[in-house]
């Protein structure tokens, strides 16, 4: 029997969602006594959850102990799978944790945006002077074009018509522009029942909930998430790193909230002017930002 057709188990491949342990400083002590300060009061947030640890934000001559860490995150019962690296590579193997890729490319779509933007301008640069040789035959092609579109009542005919005159001056008519094609995100998911203890909702794009989520409930999402009632366990939105996303709740009363890895528990109390209130959440200078909602 051919390996790929075994009744016993299949080899597939795939990605798997983890959390991300992005690591800021090569103080191993600090980092020991800030994780402890964090989860000596909510063990069971983080239990039995996958992490990746993520050095890209190491100076280039800066390493870390990643076994030392592994075990830190052990000992808080999360669970390590492997290590995020870009230029670190090479010293990021000898821990022996396999190197994972990550999806949140900070940065990659603004390079990419910057890297677009200087190729286009250089094309308007060509297209100019490409155009000054040829204004005066253009200007004429195109006053021909007018006056004879001009008695023209059908576009097509128009059309022809400019492109025969321009055909005539000697200048080869422009190309048709392309239509524009905007990338969509992936659709919103609606959630419209309570969500109960143990219950995990993922959406890949925004998440709308329309009921109750419980102490215990957990709802993630990879863009916005919307809670049209009492949130009450955990809501974590922009897990694949996205800083813009937001979280909306009309009852904002949570054990844990996050975006994009940042987050905060009910260890650090919430005040009076958003406890149990309509507010929205965001993320300013990787700091969770809490306003209440002015519904009326």
């Amino acid at each position: 029997m051919s390996p790929k057709k075994s009744p016993f188990f299949e080899l597939r491949s795939g990605s798997v969602d983890t959390l991300m342990f992005v690591v800021k400083t090569t103080d191993l002590d600090a980092m020991r006594a800030e994780l402890t300060r964090r989860f000596e009061a909510t063990p069971e947030f983080f239990a039995n959850d996958v992490v990746a640890i993520d050095v890209r934000r190491l100076a280039g001559n800066e390493r870390v102990p990643l076994t030392d860490i592994a075990q830190l995150l052990d000992s808080v019962r999360m669970r390590p799978v492997g290590v995020v690296a870009n230029a670190e590579q090479g010293w990021a193997t000898e821990s022996g944790l396999p190197l994972l890729e990550a999806r949140d490319r900070r940065g990659a779509p603004a390079r990419q945006a910057d890297e677009d933007s200087t190729a286009n301008a250089a094309n308007a640069a060509a297209g100019a002077e490409a155009s000054a040789g040829t204004s005066a035959a253009t200007s004429a092609a195109t006053s021909t074009a007018s006056a004879t579109a001009s008695t023209a009542t059908d576009k097509d005919t128009a059309a022809a018509a400019a492109a025969a005159a321009a055909a005539a001056a000697g200048v080869e008519p422009l190309p048709a522009a392309e239509p524009v094609r905007l990338a969509t995100s992936p659709q919103t998911m609606v959630v419209d029942k309570p969500l109960r203890s143990g219950q995990r909702i993922y959406a890949k794009g925004d998440l709308v909930v329309l009921g109750l989520v419980s102490y215990g409930a957990e709802v993630i999402a990879e863009g916005n998430i919307h809670i049209y009632a009492p949130l009450r366990g955990r809501a974590l939105a922009g897990v694949q790193g996205n800083h813009d996303a937001r979280i909306f709740c009309t009852c904002l009363e949570p054990e844990l909230i996050s975006i994009a890895g940042i987050y905060r528990t009910t260890e650090n109390p919430l005040p009076p002017d958003v406890l149990g209130k309509p507010v929205q959440i965001w993320l300013e200078d990787e700091k969770l930002m809490i306003e209440p909602l002015r519904l009326t």
